[in-house]
């Protein structure tokens, strides 16, 4: 090890353990991967570890709903977050889970530091109750009509339409969004860290370690007055119990960071490394985060006081970045641009986004644009017109002429000590995240390149009598370009760099290695290494996702229906396995049609004593004034189902060959709501 390599531990932010990886998710661990292989390639010690957040109410609810635990839905999820990463060559050298045993105990370890040295106070506080499912309610688990302009299903925080925030308490017919009852108010003792213990430490800190612009943003919670941060959650809860405090559970934030923590820790015990010399208070290794906007919050006020709290060492710096838009507008699956990584993978090389998002990417927090036509055009323009075209135009002159052996000198020496006199430029701006200009300086070189191989024409020289060492000087010299160019973008376009390896019979790309030129030296038979983005495979794309998306609501509107049509009878089951189904009488109070949604009415159903919503599909045979103050049958005891439209919590029962031929169940005129149907 050299006395200047430098030790640095790298980290994203942590993936939901509830849903797929899309492309704005990527943009994030593209910028981190390409940082990371960066340093590795100038030869320091760097370590790049992730998890999947995987605790919260929402896994949960959603585990419940799909009839596995929460560990199997973490799992399963899991399997799916590192596949799609492998493929888009994100290299974490760990990727582990916030349920964990190195998570819990140092979870545990850090708030038990923060409650002896008095950091961590107790509150009596008043919130949402679902008193069906017993268990109090997070914001966005109250739904109901916004109090400032009346929007219908608004979440209990915010309203998406007039933008308008509030309590829960504050919603207009509110109800859970778990079960469809009405919330009541209930009280519960929670447990806070008390952040404004470390303003004074948070605002020096902030100073020195994060981007100017979050500075900004940042200094008005300060103005606003730090407050008591709420830690605790009640249960039912899915995370962890916190010590000494029965039925009380960490918030998922106060676990999710220390994430890294145990990611590390699993990884330093399988390479036997020293973790204390990554987190001890006097650490000199360096630790970066590199996180979304919307979560600096967390990452440059909690993190760093709970670190400080607990004795350890704080981040190096946190470095944030915006948002991914397409075509100038938030991802959208009806427009077909909220796109999947699997999606895309199906159509085109992963290396082709990474460098799309590096030729755009800059240190600070502005938002990144997508724009599909302008990707397609400038992968071909840079990569295939520019750089690979640079080793197709030469190397088959030299494999032909030369029996693959390149010149014993420089053909242009100045030329190569200029591609060569920008190495450190271009580690400067990989250092500092400034991407898009370091794939400018490098894009200039293949241009200047391509320029020495116009002029000195190759091919017409190949066909003049003694212009032998001619020909080769200047492939050689194209080819020594090439590998200059490779190397520097190989942080990027890790797969074309091994594969530029193999061509130019090299064992890496080391960066000390870059102004060495390539004498006397043997290459391989040069294969493709890149194609042409070509159009068509951009629309299929977004068909593909928009096809997703038409699939999704089908499967969705069918899963949430029984249409019984003519199809085969499904196996038998046990009477006890029939007599579980609690078929009731419910009366339809109001029906009305879901936007957006070919089959489906939305009804409300009364059982008496409750009231219930369910998504039906039977739009094609009844109009919705038609149905209201009919009674019907329906299952009352169906896991609640949440859908695009919203929660549907049972199925009404009909028959019939389908189309306008579909009829709903109607029991005899003296049914009452709520009635058993035996």
């Amino acid at each position: 090890m050299s006395d200047n390599q430098r030790k640095i531990l790298v980290t994203s932010a942590l993936p939901y353990a509830n849903g797929a990886i899309h492309l704005g998710h990527l943009l994030e661990y593209i910028q981190t991967d390409i940082w990371v292989r960066f340093q590795k390639q100038r030869g320091h010690n760097c370590t790049y570890v992730c998890a999947d957040d995987a605790h919260g109410t929402p896994i949960m609810l959603k585990a419940d709903q799909m009839g596995i635990t929460p560990q199997a839905l973490i799992d399963q999820t899991s399997e799916e977050h590192q596949r799609d990463f492998s493929k888009f060559l994100i290299g974490f050298d760990n990727f582990y889970s916030t349920h964990s045993d190195e998570n819990r105990d140092f979870s545990a370890m850090i708030y038990t530091a923060l409650r002896d040295k008095g950091h961590i106070d107790k509150k009596t506080i008043t919130q949402a109750y679902d008193p069906e499912k017993e268990m109090f309610l997070p914001d966005r688990f109250v739904k109901g009509d916004c109090p400032k302009c009346d929007a219908k299903d608004q979440y209990g925080d915010n309203c998406e339409k007039c933008g308008a925030t509030y309590s829960p308490v504050e919603l207009k017919n509110a109800y859970s969004a778990v079960s469809g009852a009405k919330p009541v108010e209930k009280e519960s003792e929670h447990y806070f860290f008390k952040l404004g213990d470390f303003e004074n430490f948070l605002r020096d800190w902030v100073d020195n370690h994060v981007q100017e612009q979050m500075k900004n943003k940042l200094n008005e919670w300060f103005d606003a007055g730090l407050q008591n941060w709420d830690i605790s959650r009640d249960a039912p809860y899915w995370g962890f119990e916190i010590p000494d405090a029965p039925g009380k559970y960490f918030y998922v934030w106060l676990d999710a960071p220390i994430g890294y923590m145990a990611s590390f820790k699993n990884w330093c015990d399988k390479h036997q490394v020293d973790f204390d010399e990554y987190w001890n208070k006097d650490s000199q290794t360096e630790l970066y985060h590199f996180i979304g906007k919307d979560i600096a919050y967390f990452h440059s006020l909690f993190w760093p006081a709970m670190l400080e709290g607990a004795g350890l060492r704080k981040p190096s710096g946190v470095f944030c970045h915006g948002f991914v838009t397409v075509e100038g507008q938030k991802m959208s699956k009806s427009r077909g641009t909220f796109i999947m990584a699997e999606t895309y993978l199906n159509h085109l090389r992963p290396e082709y986004l990474r460098y799309y998002f590096a030729a755009k990417l800059g240190s600070g927090i502005d938002d990144i644009d997508l724009n599909l036509e302008d990707f397609r055009l400038r992968v071909n323009a840079d990569l295939v017109n520019k750089v690979i075209n640079i080793a197709s135009r030469c190397a088959g002159f030299i494999n032909k002429k030369f029996d693959g052996v390149l010149s014993s000198e420089i053909a242009e020496p100045e030329l190569f000590q200029s591609a060569i006199s920008k190495s450190e430029l271009i580690a400067e701006l990989y250092e500092t995240r400034e991407y898009s200009k370091a794939m400018r300086e490098i894009m200039h070189i293949a241009d200047q390149a391509n320029q020495y191989i116009d002029t000195a024409e190759p091919w017409v020289l190949a066909k003049q009598e003694g212009s032998e060492k001619a020909v080769q000087d200047c492939c050689s010299m194209g080819i020594n370009l090439f590998k200059i160019i490779c190397a520097y973008l190989a942080p990027v376009l890790p797969d074309v760099a091994k594969d530029a390896q193999a061509f130019l019979n090299l064992d890496d790309f080391a960066w000390q290695e870059i102004s060495k030129p390539l004498l006397s030296h043997k290459i391989n038979k040069f294969k493709p290494l890149m194609q042409r983005v070509e159009e068509d495979k951009v629309n299929a794309i977004v068909e593909e996702t928009k096809q997703n998306l038409a699939a999704l609501e089908e499967a969705t509107a069918k899963a949430s229906v029984s249409e019984l049509q003519q199809e085969p009878i499904a196996e038998t089951i046990e009477f006890a396995d029939f007599a579980k189904v609690d078929l009731r009488v419910a009366e339809i109070v109001n029906a009305e049609h879901v936007k957006k949604a070919n089959k489906l009415l939305r009804l409300t159903l009364s059982l008496g004593d409750e009231t219930r919503n369910v998504f039906a599909g039977i739009k094609s045979a009844y109009k919705p004034e038609d149905l209201i103050g009919k009674h019907t049958i329906m299952v009352a005891n169906l896991a609640t189902r949440t859908m695009k439209f919203g929660d549907s919590e049972g199925m009404v029962l009909a028959a019939g060959p389908g189309g306008e031929d579909l009829w709903i169940l109607e029991p005899h005129q003296g049914a009452k709501a709520g009635m058993r149907v035996k």
